[in-house]
C-alpha cells in the first residue's frame, strides 16, 4: 500500500489491520462507475503556483530533491503541515477520531470525522482520514467519494494521487493510473516506489499496444 511511507501509518493500521495493510492497495472499487467517477485527468492537476500557501517551500524543496530518503523527510514534513488544521478544536477531534480508530471503535471515529468536516469542510485531512474508515467498513463508494474531496480541497495532495493510481490499476484503467502516477511525480519525483509504479505501468501499456 502505497501510503504506508507517510505519518498516518498507525491510523491506517488501526482501520485495516497489519495485514491488509502490507497486501492491498489503497483502496479497491469494485464499481466501475466509482472509478469513472474519480476524474483524474482533472483533479490529480497540482496547481501552478506552489509557493503560494504554508507548504509552497517544501513542495518547491520536493521537487527538487533528487536523494529517496531526504526527499521522504520533506514528505512528511508536508504531510505534517497538512495535519496541523490550525485550530484546537479541530486538532483536538483529529486526535480523539485517531484513537478512536486505535481502539477500533469506528463509530465514534465516524462521529468525531464528521463533526470536524462540518466544521471545517475545506480541512482535506479530515476526508481522508474518514475514506480510511470507509474504506475499513468495506464501504468503497463512500471512500471513493471522501478521496474525491480530499483532492478537490487539496490537489497537491500525494497520498491521495496514490490512493488514486491504486484504484484505478486495480480495476484495469491503466492508462489512467499511469497519469496520476505521472502527476505524483510531478510532486514528489524522488519517490522511487512510483517510479517503479510508472516504469511497470509502462512496459505494461507498451505490451498491450505491440
Amino acid at each position: 500500500m502505497r501510503m504506508r511511507q507517510f505519518c498516518f501509518h498507525t491510523f491506517l493500521i488501526a482501520c485495516l489491520g497489519t495485514a491488509a495493510l502490507s497486501a492491498l492497495p489503497a483502496f479497491y472499487v469494485s464499481a466501475a462507475h466509482a472509478a469513472d467517477s474519480a476524474n483524474p485527468a482533472q483533479t490529480a492537476t497540482p496547481p501552478d503556483n506552489l509557493s503560494s500557501d504554508s507548504v509552497g517551500g517544501l513542495f518547491t524543496s520536493l521537487k527538487k530533491e533528487r536523494d529517496a530518503q531526504k526527499a521522504r523527510v520533506i514528505a512528511n514534513e508536508i504531510v505534517g503541515e497538512w495535519t496541523d488544521s490550525g485550530s484546537a478544536t479541530i486538532n483536538l477531534l483529529m486526535k480523539w477520531a485517531e484513537e478512536a480508530a486505535d481502539e477500533k471503535r469506528k463509530a465514534a471515529a465516524y462521529d468525531f470525522l464528521d463533526q470536524t468536516i462540518l466544521l471545517e469542510p475545506d480541512y482535506a485531512e479530515a476526508w481522508y482520514r474518514r475514506a480510511l474508515v470507509h474504506f475499513a467498513d468495506g464501504d468503497t463508494r463512500k471512500a471513493m467519494s471522501d478521496l474525491n474531496q480530499t483532492l478537490e480541497k487539496e490537489p497537491r495532495y500525494f497520498p491521495a494521487l496514490a490512493s488514486l493510481a491504486n484504484i484505478l490499476e486495480s480495476t484495469d484503467r491503466n492508462e489512467l493510473a499511469l497519469k496520476v502516477w505521472e502527476r505524483y511525480l510531478a510532486l514528489y519525483p524522488a519517490d522511487k516506489e512510483a517510479q517503479k509504479e510508472v516504469g511497470d505501468l509502462s512496459e505494461k501499456l507498451a505490451g498491450t499496444r505491440s
